[in-house]
């Protein structure tokens, strides 16, 4: 159990079909605590360094074409193990095979268009959130419904 802050990129499509606010407050009736959020239109050097893994891949180009064409909303969610809860949250990558009640499941159809990214990855968390934010855009908050999301024993083992 730790403590943990993931990225989230809502993707153009995400943001071209209205869904901001439902993927928002998914997070948040799940109990996540969003620490950072803020839209901006990813540059060619920074999508190569978020997809780094996939720069060998055929697809690489027309994926940062496609997420270059419009700004994104890029948010940073934290939560005990918030990066496996928020991998559950989000769905399995292809749209039309992800899990209902996921928001790909729910909302998604296909590969490239699916709405949504989430780190993989506590690494990948780090690595990605330093892409996107500076350290004085995320925040560190007492959230009034803190005591109703975790029992006082999970927090102090999680810190």
């Amino acid at each position: 159990m730790e403590m943990q802050r993931t990225a989230v990129l809502v993707k153009p499509d995400g943001l071209q079909r209205g869904l901001i606010g439902e993927i928002i407050s998914r997070f948040e009736r799940k109990g996540l605590k969003l620490v950072g959020l803020k839209m901006i239109r990813m540059s060619d050097e920074m999508l190569s360094d978020w997809y780094v893994e996939h720069k060998d891949k055929s697809f690489f180009q027309d994926l940062k074409e496609f997420m270059e064409q419009l700004p994104i909303v890029a948010m940073v969610w934290e939560g005990i193990d918030a990066v496996p809860v928020v991998r559950k949250l989000v769905g399995t990558t292809l749209g039309r095979e992800a899990e209902g009640g996921s928001i790909r499941g729910d909302y998604g159809m296909s590969q490239q268009y699916n709405l949504i990214h989430a780190s993989a990855t506590a690494a990948d968390a780090k690595r990605e959130i330093a892409i996107v934010f500076h350290s004085n855009e995320l925040f560190k908050y007492h959230s009034v419904i803190d005591s109703v999301i975790y029992a006082d024993y999970e927090v102090k083992n999680a810190d």
